[in-house]
Formats: structure tokens, C-alpha cells, sequence
């Protein structure tokens, strides 16, 4: 008699993260660099004419802000539109990246 092969039900790997959202990333580099800078929310958001609620909101990726507001913070950490953009961009393509290995490696494990 034959033996019975249990095959995957889905042979397609699915990466264990999902890719981050914009205004994650966005977040965490202004997280980053308020603290690098030893500010509080309270200090980065007078400085930026926004509340302490608002930026505390922006930098756990809760809100998505306008251009005009992530310049106003950015202002703020004395940092510039095209820095941060291409700060959040690296960040961005780095976990992509991991994304991407984790799925190959994943395929290729069930291909073997």
C-alpha cells in the first residue's frame, strides 16, 4: 500500500512581518532623534507648535501627519525635510530587504 504524503496547505511563503507603514518609520526616527537631542515631548512639541499629545500620537505611528506638521517637528530637531525623508527611505528599504530574505528563505525551505 502507499504511504500518504502530507503536503502544506499553502506552498506560497508568507514573511512573518508585514511591511511597516510609512508613518511607523516616520515615528521612530523622530523618537530617535528627540531622545539623541535629550528633549521631552513637551520641549520638541512647543518648539514645533503642535501638543505633546499630538507628537507623542506621530511618534507611536498613530497619526498620519501633514507635510506641514512633519516639517514643523523637524524644524523643531533642527533636522531637514530631505535628512529625515531619506532617513525613514533607508530604514524603509532595510526592512524590505529582511522581508524579502526571510520570504526566500522560507520558499526555499519548502522546496527542499
Amino acid at each position: 500500500m502507499a504511504e500518504l504524503l502530507h503536503l502544506p496547505r499553502n506552498p506560497r511563503p508568507k514573511a512573518t512581518d508585514p511591511e511597516p507603514l510609512w508613518r511607523q518609520l516616520l515615528g521612530d526616527q523622530l523618537r530617535r532623534r528627540r531622545h539623541d537631542r535629550e528633549e521631552t515631548l513637551t520641549e520638541t512639541a512647543e518648539k514645533a507648535g503642535v501638543s505633546p499629545q499630538y507628537l507623542s500620537e506621530v511618534e507611536r505611528g498613530l497619526k498620519e501627519p501633514s507635510s506641514e506638521m512633519i516639517a514643523a517637528i523637524s524644524g523643531a530637531l533642527e533636522t531637514s525635510l530631505i535628512e529625515l525623508t531619506s532617513a525613514v527611505a533607508d530604514e524603509l528599504r532595510a526592512r524590505t530587504a529582511s522581508v524579502a530574505v526571510s520570504a526566500g528563505r522560507a520558499a526555499f525551505a519548502l522546496a527542499a
